[in-house]
């Protein structure tokens, strides 16, 4: 790192503190304003604040790992944005109809509130478990790659980067959040966007430029690594119905194996789950100021989400095919003898990218984008948890509560997250096998929440009981299957070689993740028909506006009077992008 680029790493840091100052002196003690940004949000912010509350550090390390260890198999998750179409055109109606805070709470008005308590936990835990965690373990590998130098002296401890680093990007980003709220962080996720979009573009560029070129990554790497289709089996395995049994089963970013019938059939209920119905995403939407905007904005955010094959995974491709070709020496130490990449080293690839092909002032650039990546998603989850515990849970204790109390509750729950997360550090730093283990919870817990939202939507004859059957046996379903893989993914004591191999545990451990996930959701889908079925009809005036059975013809039109051909143009295009990168990346 030279001077010039701290000058920009500076230069950014300046920028966002003041742009989140001029914020939070505009923001006003509402919970609509601090929640939701005054319900005032135009497209270009939203897009912007989706795309960057989505793409994280784990992005940046995890992607490039991938791209190292496994091409573009894990191009197939990018390749989901018509997951925000779907949002755009079918869901953000009814959210923006409904005129709720949190998803939690349009489940609550669709079926019961203890539908909307068990999703507000449940969403709160895997928050803590699985954003918070796996973007501050992210965030260190950066630190601690590109800045090993960087070491504190307090008293007689001596805080390493990884510390140094990921301490300093928790607090700054809790401090804004906590004082400003969803407009602070939207706000600064759209100035955060760019940086990391220019910073991403850059190290593409530059990367291509010391290799070679475009042909010269495709003829050092093979066509194998350039196939959607044709994913890295396990050596002995011999096709992609057998159960796998290694870390590819939960590493969704840095290693695996990606079986055709898994990405066909589940990773697109894990991207609706996602991008549709997750208080993360969908805060942004809904803090539109109106459904044509909240619309125009997940476009937008669709046409984002296409770039990390990019400026993500092709970065660690290039970083693997300037080890094998040796034209950089620094990045041989992510291969073995053979030439293959390391899992475990792969993980530095994109920070070793930007110490090695980067010149110096753009060096910084690309650092400032790795930081926007870190604090975008942290700000993210920051914000969500705040405004689910705040206005599912407290309000209810507090029904009274004056909007300054909510808001105030918000930013102790937020202060309460930003101590969790400076928690979790320590833990996350011991223990590598977590950061694998954890990117499975999405996986096991996301099925039955699709199912009682979309199933909810499109079947008016669904009810309460249906819903809250399928919300239990679905979590009991995915908490059983993480408690099996606990101890093996941790290695604890007497579990190093998993489970004695024919016995029920063995195998629950040991069928593919995604096949796995695929069951929760034919069952949880079973039990919420059969058990709606077998219990009384729901109230036809207590489904008005939920479902597209009990639209009245004024919501429809309200609807199609809020796009255009423009929007189905936009839209189409997105689609035909996504159709035009699965024929490239299929031989």
């Amino acid at each position: 790192m030279t001077s010039l680029d701290w000058v920009f790493i500076g230069g950014y840091f300046a920028l966002l503190l003041g742009l989140a100052w001029w914020v939070i002196l505009k923001g006003k003690d509402t919970a609509d304003d601090y929640f939701l940004a005054g319900r005032n949000l135009g497209w270009f912010v939203v897009g912007a604040s989706i795309f960057a509350s989505n793409i994280g550090s784990e992005h940046l390390v995890g992607l490039a790992g991938s791209g190292a260890t496994s091409g573009v198999a894990l191009a197939h998750y990018e390749l989901h944005a018509w997951c925000l179409l779907v949002l755009g055109w079918v869901l953000i109606p009814f959210y923006m109809r409904s005129m709720v805070y949190t998803m939690p709470e349009f489940l609550e008005r669709r079926f019961s509130p203890t539908a909307r308590w068990v999703l507000s936990i449940i969403s709160l835990v895997a928050y803590v478990l699985t954003k918070i965690a796996v973007g501050i373990f992210a965030g260190g590998i950066v630190f601690g790659t590109l800045l090993p130098e960087m070491n504190i002296q307090i008293g007689g401890v001596t805080l390493d980067s990884f510390w140094v680093g990921s301490v300093a990007v928790v607090v700054l980003t809790g401090l804004y959040t906590v004082l400003g709220g969803m407009r602070a962080v939207a706000y600064t996720e759209a100035a955060q966007t760019i940086i990391l979009i220019l910073g991403s573009v850059l190290i593409t560029f530059y990367g291509l430029a010391a290799l070679g070129g475009w042909g010269e990554l495709r003829s050092v790497l093979g066509s194998e690594m350039f196939n959607l289709w044709k994913p890295i089996i396990p050596e002995g395995m011999t096709g992609t119905w057998a159960p796998v049994k290694e870390t590819g089963r939960i590493a969704w970013y840095f290693n695996g194996n990606y079986p055709w019938v898994g990405m066909l059939f589940c990773a697109p209920i894990i991207g609706m789950w996602y991008w549709c119905t997750d208080q993360y995403i969908v805060q942004r939407a809904i803090s539109a100021h109106s459904e044509r905007e909240a619309r125009r904005g997940t476009i937008f955010a669709a046409f984002l989400k296409l770039l990390p094959v990019f400026i993500f995974i092709i970065p660690g491709m290039i970083g693997l095919a300037l080890a094998k070709s040796g034209k950089a020496q620094a990045m041989t130490q992510i291969i073995d003898a053979n030439g293959n990449a390391i899992a475990a080293k792969a993980q530095a690839v994109y920070p070793l990218m930007v110490q090695t092909v980067l010149p110096s002032g753009v060096r910084g650039i690309v650092v400032a984008g790795l930081l926007a990546a870190l604090m975008s998603s942290l700000a993210g989850v920051f914000n969500a948890s705040s405004t689910l515990f705040t206005m599912d849970l407290y309000q209810k204790f507090r029904p009274k509560a004056t909007q300054h109390q909510l808001v105030w509750m918000g930013r102790a729950a937020t202060i309460v997250m930003v101590l969790i997360g400076l928690s979790w550090i320590p833990v996350i730093r011991g223990a590598r096998g977590l950061y694998d283990y954890l990117q499975g919870v999405q996986g096991y817990l996301a099925p039955p929440i699709f199912v009682v939202f979309f199933f909810g939507i499109f079947m008016k004859r669904l009810n309460a009981k249906g819903c809250l059957s399928a919300l239990v046996v679905g979590f009991i379903l995915g908490v059983f299957r993480l408690l099996v893989d606990t101890p093996v993914s941790l290695k604890l004591a007497g579990y190093e070689n998993g489970y004695s191999e024919g016995t029920l545990l063995w195998v629950v451990n040991n069928v593919y993740f995604q096949y796995y996930s695929l069951f929760i959701f034919l069952v949880s889908a079973a039990v919420m028909i059969v058990v709606s079925y077998m219990t009384e009809k729901p109230s036809e005036d207590r489904l008005k506006g939920l479902t597209f059975g009990t639209l009245s013809s004024e919501d429809r039109a309200k609807t199609r009077g809020t796009w255009n051909h423009w929007d189905v143009i936009t839209s189409s295009i997105v689609l035909l992008l996504i159709v035009a990168a699965y024929v490239y990346f299929s031989g």
